[in-house]
Formats: C-alpha cells, sequence, structure tokens
C-alpha cells in the first residue's frame, strides 16, 4: 500500500488537473493561467486531496475483504470444531456400544479365574481406550505414533474377545512417526474394519494397517477381508464425519477413498506432509 497509494495519488493528480483545466479552456476564452502555472499552484493540493482519497478507499476494500475472510474463516473453525466433537462422540459411542462393552467385561471376567495377567491387561486397554474419548482434551491433530499406539490397544483388546479370529499387522514408516495427524482418524477406519469386515467372516481374518510416505502425501490404508456392497451405502456417520474433517483440516488437499482390492477391503487416507 506504501507504493500503491502514491502512485495512485500521483494518477489521480493528473487526471483531476488535466479535467479541470480542460473545463477552464472550454468555458473561458482566455483562461488567466498557462498549463505550467495552472499545476504549480494546484498540483500539490490535489495530490494531498488524491493521497487522501485513495488512502480511505484501499483501506475500505481491505477492512471488506478481512472482514469476508475472518467470517469464513470463523465459520469453517466453527465446522471443524463441531465435526471433530461429532466425532469424539461416534468414538466414545461405540467405545461403549453395550455389545462391545459386555463382550470386554465377560472376557475379562473369565481371564481372571484362568490367565490374571491377561485380565490385568485387558483392563489396562479397556481403561485407556475409553480414557482417550474422555480426557484427551479438545486437541484435534495428534501425533502419528500415538494414534497407531491408540489403534493398538484397541486390536489387542478386540483379539482378546475374538481370539484367534483376529490377526492384525501395523506396519509404519517410523520416520513419520512425528507427523500430526486428525485424531482417532485411523481409529475410525480400524473400528469399521473390525465391524465391518472381520467379526462378519466365520474364520474371522486379518486387518492389516500399513503407513508410508508417496509423492508428498502420507498414505494411512485399513485392509480387511470381505466385499463392499454396492446395494448399500459404503459411507457410514463415522466416515463421512472423518471425510469431513479431512477436508476442513487440509483445505480439500487430502482425501478418503474406499475400494475393493486382492478380495480385501481397503480404506485409504492420503495426507498432504506439511
Amino acid at each position: 500500500m506504501l507504493i500503491v497509494i502514491p502512485a495512485m495519488g500521483i494518477f489521480y493528480l493528473l487526471v483531476t488537473i488535466g479535467k479541470l483545466y480542460l473545463v477552464r479552456l472550454l468555458f473561458l476564452s482566455h483562461p488567466p493561467q498557462s498549463f505550467t502555472d495552472f499545476f504549480s499552484v494546484h498540483a500539490t493540493g490535489i495530490f494531498v486531496a488524491g493521497i487522501r482519497l485513495m488512502a480511505i478507499w484501499l483501506l475500505a476494500y481491505h477492512l471488506y475483504h478481512y472482514a469476508k475472510r475472518e467470517i469464513r474463516l470463523s465459520v469453517e473453525n466453527a465446522r471443524l470444531e463441531l465435526s471433530f466433537k461429532q466425532s469424539q462422540l461416534d468414538n466414545l459411542s461405540a467405545q461403549l456400544n453395550p455389545h462391545f462393552l459386555f463382550n470386554a467385561l465377560n472376557n475379562i471376567k473369565s481371564l481372571v479365574y484362568t490367565r490374571p495377567d491377561a485380565a490385568g491387561r485387558a483392563i489396562d486397554l479397556l481403561s485407556e481406550l475409553l480414557r482417550s474419548g474422555l480426557y484427551k482434551g479438545s486437541a484435534m491433530l495428534i501425533r502419528l505414533n500415538e494414534e497407531v499406539e491408540l489403534v493398538r490397544d484397541y486390536l489387542e483388546l478386540e483379539g482378546l474377545r475374538m481370539e484367534e479370529r483376529l490377526t492384525y499387522d501395523l506396519d509404519m514408516d517410523i520416520s513419520l512417526s512425528g507427523l500430526m495427524v486428525p485424531r482417532l482418524c485411523i481409529q475410525t477406519l480400524v473400528e469399521n474394519a473390525v465391524k465391518h469386515g472381520v467379526a462378519l467372516e466365520k474364520q474371522g481374518g486379518k486387518i492389516e494397517v500399513i503407513i508410508n510416505e508417496h509423492e508428498g502425501f502420507v498414505n494411512i490404508r485399513v485392509l480387511n477381508p470381505g466385499k463392499l456392497e454396492q446395494d448399500k451405502t459404503t459411507t457410514g456417520i463415522g466416515l463421512h464425519n472423518l471425510k469431513e474433517r479431512l477436508d476442513l483440516n487440509y483445505d480439500h488437499s487430502a482425501s478418503f477413498s474406499l475400494y475393493e482390492i486382492d478380495q480385501k477391503v481397503c480404506s485409504e487416507i492420503k495426507i498432504p506432509i506439511r
């Protein structure tokens, strides 16, 4: 603005003084002053007036667009906060699902008599999962290694419930451990894979979590046995909520997809490294 305002002031001076002198020529048959004299007398006043007018106009213009941007950012932040809170509620609801909790407690009860160490471990896992939903604060981003540890706890607890019907493998590029990702993003995919994949298979199956970097993006893939049912909605509330959080957090540069590959269902998140 320090460059533009003087430049616009000079332009305003030239246009205005030329216009005024032209009017004098048209309405006065014998102008009392030459253009040079007229310019030297009135140039300073017109230039100062132009500077003041251009400064006011540019300031009003920038304030208007600044206010519009702040309103847009406020709306997006409010949507993001609401979406994240809904994700927390969805995650907590899944963890407190009566069927899941009933089976977890029943398994812990049986382990108390047969494998006391495993029972203690199961109680720790259940406590950690509930704590993550209730007491982890309102942070919307979390370190990737912390999210993976939460997923590991969840799968270990589900493994105690489903026993040999559930196996899992977590493969993460260690160099990505410190990357910040949306909280509960992988957890949502894994819960969906257990509920709609392994749990529906008679023999159970294996959950694979693969995290690596490719072309400036972190690829997070969760694979589970099963098939996508084309006649049913494949993106429930949890996945829809996750997609919206990704759009808001990364300004639509992140993506979520769900597809079949090698007789498995793959849910994939791509997050730009920034």
